[in-house]
């Protein structure tokens, strides 16, 4: 009688797979070099800058918005370059270097039918109420206080104009330009 062979070796389990490397994440923005020190003349140059790029957005929103809101894209697109052009004129009388426009700015979100043009028209109106709000915060002079008081306010209004668009509830936010 033999002696029972004894069981032969399971094979070597397989190593798990080498973990991919990370996706590379996008490179942080840089800071403009020509953005001021001083906190108002600052606050008043990044309000520029997000006007830019709602001017920018626009574009967007206008290719993919229902016909019926063309004139509404039209207002605001106006009300976003005069408001631009005002705050321009602004940081040159104090000799502020101004934001230049980007080539190209980078949507938060898709854009390929009216809904989520109607969305992105209320997150930039969101965003230059933001930077609205910290030139109001920032500002030293009662001019620059009322007119950021009066930018806030009308990205306030377009922002509830876009949400009736979209049929959304409640059409206003309690403090527009604030994380509240």
């Amino acid at each position: 009688m033999t002696a029972p062979s004894p069981p032969e070796p399971s094979p070597p389990e397989p190593s798990p797979p080498e973990p991919s490397p990370p996706e590379p994440s996008p490179p942080e923005p840089r800071p403009d070099p020509d953005r001021p020190a001083d906190p108002d003349q600052a606050a008043l140059f990044d309000a520029v800058a997000a006007e830019h790029a709602a001017i920018y957005g626009y574009g967007i929103v206008s290719a993919h918005i229902y016909p019926d809101e063309n004139e509404l894209v039209s207002k605001v697109l106006a009300e976003h370059r005069d408001r631009r052009e005002a705050a321009v004129s602004m940081l040159t009388q104090r000799s502020v270097k101004v934001p230049l426009p980007a080539s190209g700015y980078q949507l938060p979100t898709t854009v390929n039918n009216a809904n989520e043009a109607a969305k992105l028209a209320i997150r930039m109106e969101s965003d230059c109420a933001v930077a609205w709000r910290a030139v109001m915060e920032q500002a030293t002079s009662e001019q620059d206080r009322a007119f950021g008081l009066t930018a806030l306010t009308q990205c306030a209004v377009t922002a509830a104009r876009w949400r009736r668009v979209l049929g959304a509830w409640p059409v206003t936010v309690a403090f527009p330009g604030g994380g509240e």
